[in-house]
């Protein structure tokens, strides 16, 4: 089983591995869209007004396009443990230990703008560039990861279970066939339903952390909802999609 993870605007600083290195990041087939990437933001860096415009940030923010501008050289981190946010604060990948961490490295991944897919130990410097960033002069970064991403999930879902936490703007980059799906919804007392905005992150970080952890290895929808159940979550299953309920 893979869970496919969206990124986090917020990144933790800093590192203790060596400098990007391409030729390591697992999915090797994505490294020419990947180089590319980097350096049109490292050049963009360069040109602070036009980097706050792709990026949609403020003047606040320049730490942001400095971080760009040091893509080749920074310090990197693991995937899993660079990204931050309330959707990894709910995954606590620190505090698994022993057989459930190595489980929980071996199934996570995460789809980025910059990357494309990329395993939780695949090592990344810290950096700003989003599912709706647009670059100058170039097409919208899912016409650009579609044609090469696609592929490559599709491969993923031949030989394991997929099961897509991402939000809208990260899955439009590339879709997965057969993939399981899952929303989060909020029901009121008299049985209202309204979609779950900013907490659906922590939700599908639960579920994420129950899948990644689990000594079962799920095959299918029906599995992957069993798991939940015994996390404590409320899920209804629809086919392929899942729906985890949570109190409004």
């Amino acid at each position: 089983m893979i869970v496919l993870l969206p990124p986090s605007e917020t990144k933790r600083a800093g590192g203790d591995g060596p400098a990007l290195s391409l030729a390591s990041l697992s999915f090797p087939s994505l490294n020419a869209t990947r180089d590319t990437l980097v350096d049109q933001l490292v050049d963009l860096a360069a040109d602070r007004p036009a980097s706050r415009k792709a990026l949609a940030i403020s003047a606040s923010q320049d730490a942001e396009i400095d971080r760009n501008a040091a893509l080749r050289s920074a310090p990197t981190l693991p995937a899993i443990h660079r990204y931050t946010g309330v959707l990894y604060d709910a995954l606590d990948i620190d505090s698994l230990r022993g057989a459930a961490a190595a489980r929980a490295e071996a199934r996570l991944a995460v789809v980025s703008a910059l990357f494309g897919v990329i395993r939780a130990t695949d090592r990344i410097p810290a950096y700003r560039l989003s599912a709706g960033s647009k670059l100058p002069g170039s097409p919208s970064m899912a016409a650009r990861w579609k044609p090469v991403l696609e592929p490559v999930l599709a491969d993923l879902a031949e030989h394991e279970l997929v099961v897509d936490l991402r939000s809208g703007s990260y899955a439009a980059l590339g879709k997965v066939p057969g993939a399981v799906s899952v929303d989060v919804t909020a029901e009121h007392p008299d049985g209202r339903r309204a979609t779950v905005s900013h907490f659906n992150k922590a939700h599908k970080g639960r579920l994420a952390r129950a899948l990644a952890s689990t000594r079962t290895d799920p095959g299918d929808a029906a599995a992957v909802a069993a798991v939940a159940r015994r996390a404590d979550l409320r899920i209804e299953r629809r086919g392929d999609h899942l729906t985890v309920v949570v109190p409004a």
